[in-house]
C-alpha cells in the first residue's frame, strides 16, 4: 500500500470477498443519500436554516391553536424510550429522538429534574401541561375566569370578617376620649401632677391628711433628678421647705422627707436648698425638741444636703452644725440618731480625704472643688467639740451592725484623735472586751467555713486600732 492511501484494506481476506464489501458500502452510502435528500421535515435531524425559521414558528404557532380546539391525549413518558404515537401530546420538558432503524419518534424523560425543566418552558412561553385529565383551552378559560371571580368574593368576604373581628376588640378613639370624659379621667404629665400636689399641699383649704397626702405623693416624684430639678421652675421647693415652719410636726416630717429625697446627688438642688435657708430650718428643727420620727427625717434631709456638697459643709460649720448634733446623739434614747450622725461624720471626713487624694493622682494643685474641701476645717472642730470622746463611748452599742459604723469612725479619726483615745481608758476595756468577744465569733465562723466572715473583718478592725493605740 503506497503512503498516501486511506483505507487498508483486512489482512488475509481473498479479493472476490473484499469487492463484495466494497459494493456493499457503496450501496449504504447511496441510499443514506437518499434518505437525506428526501427526508420528511417532521423527522429531520438537523435544525431548518436561518431563512425557514419564521416560516417554521408560524406553522408551530398554528398547529398549536388548531390542537388547542381539539381533546389531545397526553402521552405519560417514563425513563425508558417509548415510541410515540400520532396524535399524542408530548409534555413538555420530554426527551424526543427519532430512531433511524425504525424511522419513529421516541420520548423519554429527562435526567434534569422535572421543576427545572418546567420552569425553563414557561420562561420560554411555551405551554405547561400540569394536569393529566385532557382540557379544552375553552375549558381552561373558564376555569380560570371562574376562579379569579371565587377568589375576589373570597377576599372580600375575609375582609369584612377581619374589620368586624377588629372592631369587637377595639374602640374608635373618639369613643374613648368621650368615655374618659365622662369619668373625669385626666392623664398628667410628671410636672403638673407636681404642681398638683404642690397647690394642694399649699392651699389653706386643705386638711392635715390632704396636706400629709400630697407630700407623701410629691417624695415619690422628687426621686428622680429632673422631677427635683423641675420643682425648682414653678417656685415648689421653696413651698417645701416653708413646711419646715410649720407647727404641725407631721407637716415638719414630711417636708423634710421630700426635701432629703430632693437633694440627693443632684446638687442644682442643693444649691437652691442653701439659698432658700434650707439648713438653718433643718438645724433649728434638730436642735429643739421634736417627736423622734420628726427627728428621723430632718436628719436624713441633712445628710442628703452636706453630702458632696463643700459649701454646704462650710456652713453648717459656721451654723454651729457640730454642736446641735453633739446634743442630739448625748440624749437618751436617741441611738438610733447617734449612728446615723456618726455615719454622716465618717462620711463627711473620707470624702475630704478621697478628693485630696484625687487631686494629687491628677496633679492638679488648685482645682475649684478641692479649694472648697480645703476651707471645709471638719476635723479640728471635731476634736474640739469632743466628737473623739463621743464616738468612743458610743463603741458601747450592743448591735453588731452600730459597732461597725462606729469602729469605722474611730478608724477614719485615729490620725486627729490618737492621743485623746490613748487617755480614754473605758475605749481600751471596751475594745478588750469586742476583741474577746469577736475572737470567739470568728472561730465559729471558721468551723462553719467560712474564711472571710463578717465577724473576722470586724475582729481585724479592732485588732488594727488596738496596734495603733500601744
Amino acid at each position: 500500500m503506497t503512503k498516501g492511501s486511506l483505507t487498508m484494506p483486512p489482512r488475509g481476506l481473498p479479493p472476490c470477498r473484499m469487492a463484495l464489501l466494497g459494493m456493499l458500502l457503496g450501496l449504504l452510502a447511496s441510499c443514506f443519500t437518499f434518505c437525506l435528500s428526501h427526508q420528511n421535515p417532521q423527522f429531520a435531524l438537523t435544525s431548518p436554516e436561518k431563512s425557514g425559521i419564521k416560516e417554521a414558528e408560524r406553522k408551530e404557532t398554528t398547529a398549536e391553536e388548531e390542537l388547542d380546539s381539539e381533546v389531545l391525549e397526553v402521552f405519560h413518558p417514563t425513563h425508558e424510550w417509548q415510541a410515540l404515537q400520532p396524535g399524542q401530546a408530548v409534555p413538555v420538558g420530554s426527551h424526543v429522538r427519532l430512531n433511524l432503524q425504525t424511522g419513529a419518534r421516541e420520548v423519554k424523560l429527562q435526567e434534569e429534574d422535572k421543576s427545572r425543566s418546567n420552569l425553563k418552558a414557561l420562561k420560554k412561553g411555551k405551554r405547561l401541561d400540569i394536569n393529566t385529565n385532557t382540557y379544552t383551552s375553552q375549558d381552561l378559560k373558564s376555569a380560570l375566569a371562574k376562579f379569579k371571580e371565587g377568589a375576589e368574593v373570597e377576599s372580600s368576604k375575609e375582609d369584612k370578617a377581619r374589620q368586624a373581628k377588629v372592631k369587637r376588640l377595639f374602640r374608635p378613639i373618639e369613643e374613648l376620649k368621650k368615655d374618659f370624659e365622662e369619668l373625669n379621667v385626666v392623664i398628667e404629665t410628671d410636672m403638673q401632677i407636681m404642681v398638683r400636689l404642690i397647690n394642694k399641699f399649699n392651699s389653706s383649704s386643705s386638711s392635715l391628711e390632704e396636706k400629709i397626702a400630697a407630700l407623701f405623693d410629691l417624695e415619690y416624684y422628687v426621686h428622680q433628678m429632673d422631677n427635683a430639678q423641675d420643682l425648682l421652675s414653678f417656685g415648689g421647693l421653696q413651698v417645701v421647705i416653708n413646711g419646715l415652719n410649720s407647727t404641725e410636726p407631721l407637716v415638719k416630717e414630711y417636708a423634710a422627707f421630700v426635701l432629703g429625697a430632693a437633694f440627693s446627688s443632684n446638687p442644682k438642688v442643693q444649691v437652691e436648698a442653701i439659698e432658700g435657708g434650707a439648713l438653718q430650718k433643718l438645724l433649728v428643727i434638730l436642735a429643739t425638741d421634736q417627736p423622734l420620727p420628726a427627728k428621723k427625717k430632718v436628719l436624713f434631709a441633712l445628710c442628703s444636703l452636706l453630702r458632696h456638697f463643700p459649701y454646704a459643709q462650710q456652713q453648717f460649720l459656721k451654723l454651729g452644725g457640730l454642736q446641735v448634733l453633739r446634743s442630739l446623739v448625748q440624749v437618751k434614747g436617741t441611738e438610733v440618731l447617734a449612728v446615723r450622725v456618726v455615719t454622716l461624720l465618717y462620711d463627711l471626713v473620707t470624702e475630704k480625704m478621697f478628693a485630696e487624694e484625687e487631686a494629687e493622682l491628677t496633679q492638679e494643685t488648685s482645682p475649684e472643688k478641692l479649694q472648697q474641701y480645703r476651707q471645709v476645717h471638719l476635723l479640728p472642730g471635731l476634736r474640739e467639740q469632743g466628737w473623739c470622746e463621743i464616738t468612743a463611748h458610743l463603741l458601747a452599742l450592743p448591735e453588731h451592725d452600730s459597732r461597725e459604723k462606729v469602729l469605722q469612725t474611730l478608724n477614719a479619726l485615729l490620725a486627729t484623735c490618737r492621743d485623746r483615745y490613748r487617755q480614754d481608758p473605758q475605749l481600751s476595756s471596751t475594745l478588750a472586751n469586742l476583741q474577746a468577744e469577736y475572737q470567739a465569733l470568728a472561730t465559729l465562723e471558721l468551723q462553719d467555713g467560712e474564711d472571710e466572715g463578717y465577724f473576722r473583718e470586724l475582729l481585724g478592725s479592732i485588732n488594727s486600732l488596738l496596734k495603733e493605740l500601744r
